[in-house]
């Protein structure tokens, strides 16, 4: 490949996960603000990848990946994924600070590495924050889920790592994967959870960043 690989694999990786949980497709803009980038330098990149047969993108239009870019997103996934369960399980490390480790080692580790760190955690199917971890194949088994600020009850499967703030927030009110959460009342600055009984008050920010399957 002619451009960084590095640079692509994050690319890719961002442009699947973005479509992950919800259905709206990204936009060069939205996936300059993701990777805090300037969006000419992302327009330029997005060009590159189309080139390599990576991506789709018509002019003014989303960006999606082919076939062959959706391969490549899935093993830089699992490689994140699996590396971030291992910091959490292995070295102590809270869900709110794998993330940017991860992003630096997976890219380094090898192959062999990675099916032995697989191994030695049980063959995982999610990380810290609920993500599915593709299996060697690349298949992933997604439960049915929606996000808190449109469902009322449910059992926690998923928490969106895009803020450690909330996450640090989530994570002291009790809000961690498998909580069973009802939602007592909304108003205009969030809604009142219960958890165990316990109530807590979350912002819509928060809300937005919880998947629940349904009970």
């Amino acid at each position: 490949m002619s451009a960084n690989l590095t640079v692509i694999e994050d690319y890719v990786k961002v442009i699947y996960t973005h479509t992950e949980w919800q259905p709206a497709k990204i936009t060069t803009s939205v996936l300059a603000a993701r990777l805090g980038l300037a969006a000419s330098s992302v327009t330029e990149m997005v060009k590159k990848l189309v080139a390599q047969g990576l991506a789709i993108h018509e002019p003014y239009g989303a960006v999606e990946l082919t076939a062959a870019g959706n391969e490549l997103a899935l093993r830089m996934i699992r490689r994140h994924r699996l590396i971030e369960t291992w910091l959490v399980d292995r070295y102590g490390y809270s869900w709110d600070e794998v993330h940017d480790e991860a992003e630096v080692l997976e890219h380094a580790v090898s192959d062999r590495l990675l099916d032995a760190i697989d191994a030695e955690l049980g063959y995982p199917t999610r990380d810290p924050h609920g993500d599915l971890i593709p299996r060697v194949d690349g298949t992933i088994v997604r439960p049915p889920a929606a996000q808190l600020s449109d469902i009322d009850a449910g059992v926690v499967v998923r928490i969106s790592d895009r803020d450690p703030t909330v996450l640090r927030q989530l994570e002291t009110e009790g809000v961690v994967l498998d909580a069973h959460v009802r939602v007592v009342e909304r108003d205009a600055l969030g809604a009142t959870v219960s958890i165990s009984e316990v109530a807590v008050r979350l912002t819509d920010e928060a809300l937005a960043s919880i998947w629940v399957k349904p009970e």
